[in-house]
Formats: structure tokens, sequence, C-alpha cells
């Protein structure tokens, strides 16, 4: 575990509740919301620091612009992140220059497939000094709402909900491989609206890996953060649209915490 400490429990700012408001994005350090779709730093940070120790390995599927990476270096972990967008690996890595805090690696792979991603983070993990994980993090596409690449191994331009979810259990399970036993992962998930219909994605991805994997839910964290980029400063005009429709506005996003125990 942790940071939780016998002595100073009254005192920490960790969060143990099921439900996650969130004022406002951090902007601490080197986050910027330059990325669309990435995800705000308090997540992270409240789950690295509740599920690792200084100077473990976090190991992140679908790294996007560095927002856990940066949260690993300001809290002293390694970091292992993997990415099939190049371009954004890049910022990261000129963002991370003369980093000497900790140990960090960026693999340009498809997490999907298993024989790159094993030879990638077998890789990183060697020159970390490591053989596995202490903790894995995951906030994946949510279908093709947002398409963050052309590549068409992008789990973000697949629009069809079986093939997501193939792709995503190949996903976790090639993170699994390299998590210890008795460890911890989250995935951060959300529910999408296609053709007039809300699609519950996030429970899609949750009863996915119960389905195929042996882990304990330890957690079903609903996160709401206040002023959405897509929504900051208009918000009277997508009331007006929901209230014209059958609709309800999406403020919240799942937190699904897992305990892989073989």
């Amino acid at each position: 575990m942790g940071e939780f400490l016998k002595d100073n429990w009254r005192e920490t700012d960790l969060n143990v509740d099921s439900l996650w408001i969130i004022s406002e994005r951090g902007k601490s350090g080197k986050h910027t919301n330059v990325y669309h779709g990435n995800f705000i730093p308090q997540i992270p940070n409240q789950l690295i620091r509740r599920y690792s120790k200084e100077k473990d390995t976090v190991l992140e599927l679908f790294s996007g612009s560095g927002t856990t990476l940066f949260e690993c270096e300001s809290l002293n972990r390694n970091y292992i992140g993997c990415d099939i967008n190049k371009q954004i690996l890049e910022f990261v890595e000129d963002k991370m220059n003369q980093c000497k805090r900790v140990e960090y690696c960026l693999c340009d792979c498809d997490v999907t497939d298993s024989v790159s991603f094993r030879k990638k983070v077998s890789s990183a993990c060697a020159k970390i000094g490591v053989e596995k994980v202490d903790f894995m993090i995951a906030h994946p596409p949510y279908l093709d709402i947002i398409k963050f690449t052309n590549d068409k191994r992008d789990l973000s331009n697949i629009s069809r909900i079986d093939i997501f979810l193939e792709q995503f259990v190949k996903a976790i399970g090639n993170g699994l491989d390299f998590l210890k036993k008795d460890c911890y992962f989250a995935i951060v998930a959300g529910d999408v609206y296609k053709q007039s219909e809300v699609v519950p994605l996030a429970f899609y991805m949750m009863n996915a890996i119960k389905t195929n994997f042996s882990v304990k839910m330890k957690g079903i964290v609903i996160k709401n953060i206040e002023g959405n980029r897509g929504k900051l400063g208009s918000h009277d005009i997508w009331k007006y649209r929901a209230l014209q429709s059958d609709y309800f506005l999406f403020k919240h996003e799942y937190i699904f915490v897992f305990k892989k125990i073989n």
C-alpha cells in the first residue's frame, strides 16, 4: 500500500470516498491542458499515493500527454508509459528533459500487441531495474468519441463496442502480466452517447475485466469535475439543449480499482 500511516491518518488528504467532486483541474508543475481527452492530475495523484510507495514503479497504458508521469516525478515513483501516438510521446519526452529525480521509460507501442508490448516493457523494466511493476493505471479512449491518431490499431478509431472490448481486454491482459501479484490497478472510464442513446461503456469495461481476469473489485469511484473544457462558459446553452431533448449532461467518469490476485 501507499502513504497511509497509522500516526497521521487524520491529516492525510487521501480521498477514501466513492464520490470525488473536483472544483478544477490541477495546473501545478508540468501539467498543461493541451491534449483533448487527458485526465486531471488529481486522479493519478490520489491513486499513486494510495497504492504505491516512493521508488515503486508505475505502469501506464495509454500514457497520453504525460499527466501520470508528471505526478510520478513529483511523488518520486518510477514510471513506464506506453502509447501508440509517437507525436505525443515526443511532446512528453521534451517536457521531461533533464529529469533526474526518477527513472522513466516511454514506449512507442500498440498495447494490444502482446509481442511488441512485452519486448518494449521488458526492456523498460530492465532499464529501471525491476522485473514487475507495483501499480498500473489505464485511461483508454472512449470508443471513437475523440480520435487521437489515424492509426487503425488505435482504440480511438473503433466504433463497435464488441471490437473495442476485445482489444481493451488484450491491453489489460498484457499489462497485468507485468503487475505484481496482490498489487492494484485502476481504470478511468466514461460513458458515451451514440445514436440518441447512452452507452454505458464504463460498465462494459469493468465487466470485461471481472469476466476475463483473476481480480478483486476494490472500488467504484464516481468523479465529477466542474468547468469541463468542452462546456466551459456555455452551461446555459448545453442546459437548454438538454431540456429541449431527453438527455442529461455528462459530468461524470468512473475510476475502477482492482487488486490482482493471481
